[in-house]
């Protein structure tokens, strides 16, 4: 993966989310600490892209643990985060309700901090979509700066 940005941040209504918390709930099924998207931005299956964010609170789970007085979000919950709306795109596109989750990840890199009160935009570009297994590049950002990428695969299990 390349260190480019898949899409221009700065074009995107972040406070306009196409699909809400609420209907997000209606095909993921984590609840409570293991929600990891608050919105989704642009989902566009024709250009084979998604685009979701995640609130960063100061009421994270892992903040009191993950290094304490400097609360930095886990990279696994930004890989997590990547991976629920990969399952969004997945589902959405296939029509498949089977459970779709984490057969791999590979050339991950942390670029930067994710930390309370900002908003982590995800994105995630599918490169394969088949009826057990999806490939995504994925990215996040906050402030319009590449905080994480990945290739993330999620198998049918």
């Amino acid at each position: 993966m390349s260190q480019d940005i898949l899409v221009d941040v700065c074009s995107l209504d972040l406070d306009k989310p196409e699909v809400d918390m609420e209907t997000i709930r209606t095909v993921i099924p984590h609840r409570h600490e293991m929600e990891q998207l608050s919105g989704i931005i642009k989902f566009d299956p024709e250009h084979k892209i998604i685009i979701g964010y995640k609130d960063v609170s100061d009421k994270e789970f892992w903040i009191r643990g993950h290094i304490p007085g400097r609360p930095l979000m886990p990279g696994v919950l930004m890989l997590e985060a990547a991976a629920q709306l990969c399952t969004y795109y997945y589902k959405k596109t296939t029509q498949d309700d089977r459970f779709l989750g984490f057969g791999g990840v590979d050339k991950v890199k942390f670029r930067g901090k994710v930390v309370p009160g900002d908003k982590l935009v995800l994105i995630a570009k599918n490169k394969e979509l088949r009826s057990r297994r999806a490939i995504f590049d994925t990215q996040g950002v906050v402030d319009g700066k590449l905080v994480f990428e990945g290739v993330v695969i999620g198998m049918v299990v």
